[in-house]
């Protein structure tokens, strides 16, 4: 395909990361050789029943360029996620960058909570006990594997 704009113009370094939940944050980097005044917009689509939205909450760099966008209240569903971000500038045509990501790939997990240690020296035994952390796409139990490090002291 022909993209229209000025090569190396287009955004780099694209990634996203979904964390506590529902929160999602997207960074990028201005394209190596795009003009000095060119601003960037975000754009994207959950899914195909969802309307295409602009970022709400930009991250922006020293010289007020956005480089980021912060999100609220996602919800991760099965099917692919589109991104598209495009820019503009008054010296010329900047190239636009997309993608359709897997949101629950980029999920990073929460830790186990409620942890609980009980010993007892007697029995000369321990039992540990913890709630599964909090996903936002599946409560399928069968997903976590747990590691136990004790260190003794």
């Amino acid at each position: 395909p022909v993209f229209a704009g000025m090569n190396g113009s287009a955004i780099e370094n694209f990634s996203c990361v979904i964390y506590n939940i529902s929160l999602m944050n997207c960074t990028w980097q201005a394209g190596r050789d795009a003009p000095g005044d060119t601003q960037y917009f975000l754009y994207w689509q959950n899914s195909r029943d969802d309307k295409e939205t602009e970022c709400e909450l930009y991250i922006k760099d020293e010289n007020g360029r956005n480089t980021g966008c912060r999100f609220q209240n996602v919800t991760i569903k099965t099917e692919k996620a589109y991104f598209l971000v495009n820019g503009s500038s008054k010296d010329s045509m900047i190239q636009f960058y997309d993608e359709y990501i897997h949101l629950y790939k980029i999920e990073k997990l929460m830790p186990p909570s409620n942890i609980t240690v009980n010993c007892y020296e007697i029995k000369n035994y321990c039992i540990i006990q913890w709630q599964q952390p909090q996903i936002s796409h599946s409560n399928k139990d069968k997903c976590f594997k747990y590691e136990i490090d004790i260190k003794y002291k």
